[in-house]
């Protein structure tokens, strides 16, 4: 069966990305058939006024200038649903992660479209989807009370509908860089659906 890859990296760094690095890696091991990049080093919009105005507006009633204001939005939700599994490379920046990744996030975060509002709560409309979340921190370790990048995108993936969530950390690379990198290979030469969902 097909196995199509988004892979969304977030790094301002090209050359010497861990992330990216790692990611490709992933990718890889997964035996992609085919690939959706969004590579987000570039930035993203903020939203702003015109676009909470439109994404509120039911959708018989959008106009034209409303549905191009949400059309970036549209397009990255699209790529979403296009994929078997996500890879997301992001780095911890002061703490969590890059503003271009919450500025995709925020973007992608659609009541009605990912998600939607139950008597129990939100329900994530993204569901049968992997995601693979590889973070590279100098000095935050992953998991630690500082750490506010990956429980937070691992929650995100939740709330959107993705529950299988595998973390590949490299974490606090400022201390014995070498064995935690070598670390990570191992978690990713170790991830167990190699062509399958």
């Amino acid at each position: 069966m097909a196995h199509t890859v988004l892979n969304i990296q977030a790094s301002a760094r090209h050359d010497g990305s861990v992330t990216r690095q790692l990611s490709d890696k992933v990718i890889a091991e997964i035996g992609a058939d085919k690939i959706i990049t969004r590579d987000l080093s570039k930035g993203l919009p903020l939203l702003d006024g015109a676009w909470l105005g439109a994404n509120f507006t039911p959708v018989s009633d959008r106009t034209d200038a409303k549905r191009k204001t949400l059309a970036l939005s549209d397009s990255l939700i699209d790529e979403i649903e296009a994929a078997d599994t996500l890879v997301i490379g992001s780095p911890v920046y002061n703490f969590s992660v890059p503003a271009a990744l919450k500025a995709w996030i925020d973007q992608i975060c659609r009541v009605g479209v990912t998600f939607k509002y139950s008597p129990d709560g939100p329900v994530g409309l993204m569901s049968g989807k992997r995601a693979i979340i590889v973070i590279a921190s100098g000095g935050t370790p992953v998991g630690s009370d500082i750490d506010y990048a990956s429980g937070y995108l691992k929650h995100i993936m939740g709330f959107i509908g993705i529950h299988d969530v595998t973390i590949i950390a490299a974490d606090a690379l400022g201390k014995d860089a070498e064995a935690k990198l070598a670390a990570a290979n191992v978690d990713i030469e170790s991830l167990s659906f190699k062509g399958a969902v």
